[in-house]
């Protein structure tokens, strides 16, 4: 089923059922997003073969650093080159490894109806994670509480273009380090039955989301199914680290899928240049890559990166530069090539405010993604000033501006094609079409009409308050989560996921910062 199709009138309802179907908050999620658009591809064939080459190099030449004993191991008995902490690879190893891993997952809701794909022409959205601070209901910027991360996952939940409810949207700072990880995976697991995401915070951390998980979806079912995705962000240059990569094989073990992103700062960590900050950050991503299948062969596992470009001005990260469009259409095309799932982050932007720097940020980013064909589209909602804060406003406008990139990418309807060569019959020269019945069928889905934009007369909005986007946001905030209701979860199972929180609290010492031993 495609989202066009969900929206189809129901013909037994009639006008008066859509019109009651318009009155209410419908939260229902936008299936996969399959998009029909043309990929951007500003590489030929001889240039990805020259990226992939030099990549390769990189790999067999200049080696990268593994800072964790384990992994080490791991290479040594898997016939790489191990020096010290640095290990080169035999780029015929790494291509045999990358190989192994699946082009497609599935990853699956605690609701089925909220499973979802991913791969190929597959793509879903993401809320953004990570951030310390929040611009809350009334706009003011805060320290984030386990209260806030429950709101965010709640309006996650009821966002119909996103298809998670993430993990920690915002840092719970009234909660101790160690135990952060969770009390988040369970708001993340309560308030929505969404896909979700797990902390990769520690090796031990991690072990913990595998437990809540068999809790959440039974013993077992991880072994076949993948239910959560984890991140690792490597040290670029060439550089992964122990905490990292105990995380990683936490969930590889499990069969889980894991993002491997480099953490590219262009011109920083990179060379001040975009075809070879590519080449350096695919040489990491696909030593990460491979690294997952000497864990576990055939374990799913996503291409990532975060990418920003640095003023040398100042020094600061900046977002939604021409250069970060380019190397995303390049990072596809490497993804594409290896036969394996990507992530990119998507509404980046500097702003301090929901502005028209934050808009025209994060709507460069968006069509950017879009059109590079990326599958894990991360960051999707309320990333603002470089991610230190979520903004609840910045938040509901990014979810209804993916519903509008994600409508776009659906590419075009023929279904009422013929239907309304007719209508052009009926209506004939001079007329309008206003009430005909291929219209009255047809408005909801023929034009994206969005929530949040005013695009009445200066009179009617001044009448009506005058409020600007963010009010109007906070508004429509407010109204969700008047109207959310919590998906239902089994009693039994709420009760061993407390169980299990309260163990592993008084477990792991409040002053262990993220726990590596206990």
């Amino acid at each position: 089923m495609d989202a066009s199709s969900s929206d189809t009138p129901n013909r037994a309802g009639g006008r008066s059922s859509r019109r009651e179907k318009r009155k209410l908050h419908v939260p229902s999620m936008l299936p996969t997003l399959e998009s029909r658009l043309p990929l951007t591809e500003p590489m030929d064939e001889d240039q990805i073969a020259r990226i992939d080459d030099a990549s390769m190099s990189i790999l067999e030449d200049v080696g990268v650093v593994f800072r964790d004993p384990v992994a080490l191991d791991d290479w040594r008995s898997a016939g790489a080159r191990v020096e010290g902490d640095l290990v080169k690879f035999d780029r015929a190893h790494i291509r045999s490894l990358i190989s192994s891993i699946p082009e497609t997952i599935t990853l699956h809701a605690r609701n089925p109806e909220n499973t979802i794909g991913l791969g190929g022409r597959k793509s879903m959205f993401i809320p953004m994670t990570g951030a310390p601070y929040l611009r809350d209901l009334d706009d003011d910027r805060r320290l984030p509480t386990l209260n806030d991360l429950g709101m965010f996952h709640k309006l996650a939940h009821m966002s119909p273009a996103l298809h998670s409810s993430a993990h920690h949207i915002v840092e719970p700072m009234d909660h101790p380090v160690p135990h952060r990880h969770l009390q988040i995976t369970y708001s993340s697991m309560k308030y929505s039955d969404k896909t979700f995401m797990g902390m990769t915070t520690s090796g031990k951390n991690g072990e913990d989301v595998m437990d809540m998980c068999d809790i959440l979806f039974g013993a077992g079912y991880l072994e076949d199914h993948a239910v959560v995705v984890g991140n690792i962000n490597g040290n670029s240059p060439l550089v992964w680290d122990e905490t990292m990569l105990g995380a990683m094989r936490a969930f590889v073990r499990r069969n889980q899928p894991v993002l491997c992103s480099p953490f590219v700062l262009g011109g920083a960590n990179t060379p001040a240049s975009t075809v070879p900050a590519v080449a350096q950050l695919n040489a990491e991503a696909l030593s990460a890559l491979a690294y997952t299948q000497v864990v576990r062969k055939g374990a799913p596992a996503i291409y990532g990166h975060y990418l920003s470009t640095v003023s040398m001005r100042s020094g600061a990260p900046m977002a939604g530069t021409p250069e970060i469009s380019l190397m995303n259409f390049m990072i596809g095309q490497m993804a594409r090539f290896y036969g394996v799932p990507w992530r990119t982050s998507n509404t980046l932007g500097g702003a301090k405010t929901l502005d028209a720097q934050a808009g025209y940020e994060s709507a460069t980013t968006l069509m950017a993604v879009l059109m590079a064909g990326a599958n894990y589209i991360w960051h999707s909602a309320g990333w603002n000033e470089a991610g230190m804060h979520c903004s609840v406003a910045k938040f509901m406008v990014d979810a209804e501006q993916c519903a509008m990139g994600y409508r776009m990418a659906e590419g075009l309807r023929w279904d009422d094609f013929d239907e309304a060569l007719s209508a052009i019959r009926d209506i004939g020269p001079g007329g309008h079409y206003l009430g005909h019945a291929h219209t009255l069928e047809n408005f909801e889905r023929a034009f994206f009409m969005p929530s949040l934009f005013d695009n009445n007369s200066f009179e009617q909005w001044q009448a009506e308050g005058a409020q600007d986007v963010t009010a109007r946001a906070l508004s429509m905030a407010r109204q969700m989560l008047n109207e959310y209701e919590e998906p239902k979860l089994d009693v039994a199972i709420n009760d061993a996921l407390l169980d299990y929180i309260a163990r592993r609290e008084r477990e792991i010492p409040e002053d262990k910062g993220l726990n590596e031993t206990y």
